[in-house]
């Protein structure tokens, strides 16, 4: 059984990391160095899947017999993990902007 508190700290670590990497690439693609923006990209890929396998090992638990209480920290959890699949999106968008 997955920790509760352990398991919202990992998601928004790892989303954090993500939205991160993101903006990084966002300033490589300003300062034209688009080849460290798609490794950037590409590494912050690798923390939103990290974050999302959590979120989904959590929605797993609370389909089955473990429910899992609705807490704000889990919601603040939740937050960044979509701010930060947002921001990955958008900033392929910019990037490729960029590059034309």
């Amino acid at each position: 059984m997955i920790i509760l508190e352990d398991a919202v700290m990992e998601i928004i670590v790892n989303a954090g990391q993500s939205r991160s990497l993101c903006f990084e690439a966002l300033q490589a693609a300003r300062d034209g160095n688009f080849v460290e923006a798609n490794s950037l990209l590409r590494e912050a890929d690798g923390y939103a899947r990290d974050a999302h396998k959590m979120q989904t090992k959590l929605i797993e638990q609370d389909a089955g017999e473990a429910r899992q209480p609705m807490t704000l920290i889990m919601v603040h959890a939740q937050d960044h993990l979509m701010t930060s699949l947002l921001a990955r999106e958008l900033a392929g968008e910019i990037i490729h902007l960029y590059q034309r």
